[in-house]
Order: C-alpha cells, then sequence, then structure tokens
C-alpha cells in the first residue's frame, strides 16, 4: 500500500505496513514505549489477527483490502480543543465516501460507522495526559470495504461497503484523502 498524494507535513508521513499484524494500535503503543515513534506516524496492515475496538472488544480484519489503520499526531495542547475529535475524523470519512462514490454513511456516536443500520466501521481514539494537556492521540480506523463473508454471530450487525453498494473504493486514495483532512482538523483545533 502507497499513499502518493498526501498533502500532510506531518500524518502518515512515517509509513509501515504490515501484512499482518496483531494490531496497529498496540503496535503504535510498542513503538511509543521503545521511543521508535516520530509524531504523524502510520501503522497500516491487510490482516489484524487482534485488533483492538472500543470498550475492549477485537475488531477483526481477515481479509486484504479493507482499512486497518492507527495514527500516532502528538498535540500538546489542551483537552478541550480535542473535544468531538472522534466524530470529526468519523464525519471526514461520512463527507468523502458521499462526495466521491455517493454511499451514505451515518454516525452511530460517538464512533461507528453505519449503513443500513449495520456497522461498517469505527474509530478509536485513546490519548497521552500529561497534567492538563494532551500530550498526542493514537487513532485507531477500521472500516470494512470489501469483506463479504461474516462470522454467524455478525451476519445482523456487520457489514462492508461493497456488501451494500457493490462499489469498489480505493483504499489508498481515501486514506490518503481522510489523512490530508485530519490534519487540517487538527491544525485548525491547536494551531498548527
Amino acid at each position: 500500500m502507497k499513499l502518493t498524494k498526501l498533502k500532510t507535513k506531518n500524518i502518515a508521513r512515517h509509513f509501515i505496513y504490515y501484512d499482518e499484524i496483531d494490531s496497529t494500535q498496540s503496535e503504535i503503543w510498542r513503538l511509543i514505549e521503545e521511543n521508535k515513534i516520530v509524531n504523524g506516524t502510520m501503522v497500516a496492515c491487510d490482516i489484524q489477527t487482534a485488533g483492538k475496538g472500543t470498550h475492549g472488544r477485537n475488531w477483526v480484519t481477515d481479509e486484504q483490502g479493507n482499512i486497518a489503520f492507527s495514527l500516532y499526531i502528538e498535540t500538546n495542547c489542551q483537552v478541550e480543543k480535542l473535544n468531538g475529535l472522534t466524530f470529526d475524523i468519523a464525519k471526514i470519512f461520512v463527507d468523502l465516501l458521499k462526495q466521491d462514490y455517493n454511499i451514505n454513511v451515518e454516525i452511530k456516536e460517538p464512533n461507528d460507522l453505519i449503513i443500513n443500520r449495520k456497522k461498517i466501521g469505527g474509530i478509536l481514539t485513546e490519548s497521552k495526559i500529561l497534567g492538563e494537556n494532551v500530550k498526542f492521540l493514537v487513532i485507531g480506523i477500521g472500516i470494512n470495504i470489501i469483506k463479504m463473508n461474516f462470522e454467524k454471530e455478525l451476519e445482523d450487525i456487520a457489514t462492508s461497503i461493497k456488501r451494500e453498494y457493490h462499489v469498489e473504493v480505493d483504499r489508498e486514495e481515501l486514506i490518503t484523502k481522510f489523512c490530508n483532512e485530519l490534519e487540517k482538523n487538527i491544525d485548525r483545533r491547536i494551531g498548527g
């Protein structure tokens, strides 16, 4: 996977890609612990064997071609400046999918992306807070782009863009446009 049309200063400029990994979110936290990370680092993969969702749930990414990545973003700002960021992240995807593919995605607050009352994706936003300030964010994104087969227990609650709309989404282009918009949003918030 290559992100060739990035217009960002930091986000996804340092890009680490795995065919398979336990969790992109866990890998970012490992890099933080080892002090081997730079602002804007993206860890992306095709297969996640132990992807992290909210409330300790798993997010399964078991086929190639779906979206699974995490970002490390240094913010060093007051907590209030980041209020509503998870919703804004979801809204960027909603807007891009509508604009580029005429796909209608709804947001189930605070962090789920929904088509026809079924979940296609989610956002996990974690942070490190020191005193009054958010030192950095770790943002995980998982979106079912092409997944067609779901386990029986997920059949009624999960779906994918391809399954609902029968369209091919260019995941590199979608991720690139997302990164460009996210950096603008964060810069507006923290005065970058």
